[in-house]
């Protein structure tokens, strides 16, 4: 155990469970001549996405898995990044033509988020299959966000970049794969935010998917999920530094930005969770000050997560992908309310996994996805996986979730180009 929870192993860039060094890779998606529609109506002129692949594309084509990220996360999903090291002036983030480039000095110290699951031998295993990660659409890791440059101004968007949704991530994860020639994939596999994407891939593109495997999400979020949001954009869009928006040649609303992230961190993490890993411990020292100053020890974890975060992170991207969580709901988007009607769309194999103690895409929500699909005659498979880690624990649980994720991928053999299994 580490801090509390189960240690992870590392694999370095020369082991041979490790993909090894990775670059990320750029494509222009869009362009004023073929703009880039949106669900809210309006559109970019300039769509430009950072993605990552590991693995060989089988002859046929037919093993493709794509691997879509949580709210913070990126395209490094696995392996090493040789692009690590590149920071802005005094480490701040800065807007450039070729989209936002936030510092990603942290990245070198460490694989990608997902590496305990994806590389040979893994469980996302790339001798046989070609996984590709892609950054979202308003993020701040190398695809077109509110920090990007708007093409007819020359000004970073801000606030006037358009409002996108989880529909939007994924019609431009197809064009993506569309330029790859991928026209189906063996499985779409997400957690978090990432699994409303693959539930999203099997509801808009049915004929493309035969696997959706759904980890730590629900058709949509809480109305206590959507009450958290809040409170963080709040935090945000009232820090004195906030500008409207327009801060990108000042200083970032760092104080607001923290001070949600450090929220996000406690809907991430179980009462049992925090209680094992910090009780009421005091942070170096023997007895309470009797002040304001950080004295418990969960006080200065969630200080650390917030101040790290604010170092890699943008607040307006926040803001934007935050929203989209909150509007998306697949019984709306798919059954005009009715969440079965919507499953009826359904052709994939699908895993839904859910977590005990998590509170923020709880295990009633889960089932309820669950048993929409059951009453749509598809079938499903679910798992809900006893943990203490809350909602963390799509990530913390790894021999469980890898155990799972095995399991789900070697029922059919894909074709491979590559060294087999």
């Amino acid at each position: 155990m580490a801090n509390g929870r189960p240690a992870r192993p590392v694999d370095g860039p020369d082991s041979p469970n490790s993909v090894g060094w990775v670059t990320p890779r750029h494509i222009r998606l869009a362009s004023r001549e073929a703009p880039f529609p949106l669900e809210a109506g309006t559109s970019l002129p300039e769509v430009e996405v950072e993605y990552e692949t590991y693995g060989e594309l089988s002859a046929g084509r037919d093993n493709a898995v794509l691997v879509t990220h949580a709210l913070s996360g990126d395209a490094h999903a696995a392996g090493w990044d040789r692009s690590a090291g590149v920071k802005t002036v005094s480490g701040r983030f800065k807007a450039r033509r070729d989209g936002f480039t936030p510092p990603r000095g942290y990245r070198h110290k460490k694989p990608g988020w997902w590496d305990t699951m994806i590389g040979p031998g893994k469980p996302i295993d790339t001798r046989r299959f070609f996984v590709v990660c892609a950054n979202i659409l308003g993020s701040c890791y190398g695809t077109t966000g509110p920090a990007s440059l708007n093409p007819g101004t020359g000004a970073p968007y801000g606030l006037s970049f358009p409002v996108v949704m989880v529909e939007d991530w994924v019609r431009l994860q197809a064009l993506l794969l569309d330029s790859l020639g991928i026209d189906r994939l063996y499985a779409v596999v997400g957690g978090s935010l990432g699994g409303q994407q693959a539930l999203e891939w099997a509801l808009r593109f049915p004929e493309r998917v035969a696997k959706a495997i759904i980890l730590a999400a629900s058709p949509k979020l809480s109305a206590q999920g959507v009450a958290f949001n809040a409170v963080a954009r709040y935090f945000i869009t009232n820090d004195p530094n906030f500008s409207r928006g327009d801060y990108y040649r000042n200083a970032p609303p760092e104080h607001g930005l923290a001070a949600a992230r450090m929220l996000a961190h406690i809907t991430y993490l179980s009462n049992e969770g925090m209680d094992s890993k910090f009780g009421r411990r005091l942070q170096n020292r023997n007895k309470p000050g009797y002040g304001f100053d950080e004295e418990f020890e969960v006080e200065s974890y969630l200080n650390h997560q917030g101040r790290s975060f604010v170092e890699r992170f943008d607040a307006n991207s926040y803001l934007y992908i935050l929203r989209a969580m909150d509007y998306y709901d697949a019984a709306e988007r798919w059954g005009r309310g009715d969440l079965v009607a919507a499953c009826e769309r359904l052709q994939s194999e699908i895993l839904v996994a859910s977590f005990s103690s998590d509170w923020l895409y709880t295990p009633d929500g889960c089932q309820q996805l669950v048993h929409a699909i059951c009453r749509s005659g598809r079938a499903v498979t679910y798992a809900d996986i006893p943990s203490q880690y809350g909602h963390d624990a799509f990530l913390v649980e790894t021999e469980r979730v890898g155990k799972l994720l095995s399991g789900a991928l070697k029922r059919a053999k894909p074709e491979t180009g590559g060294t087999p299994a």
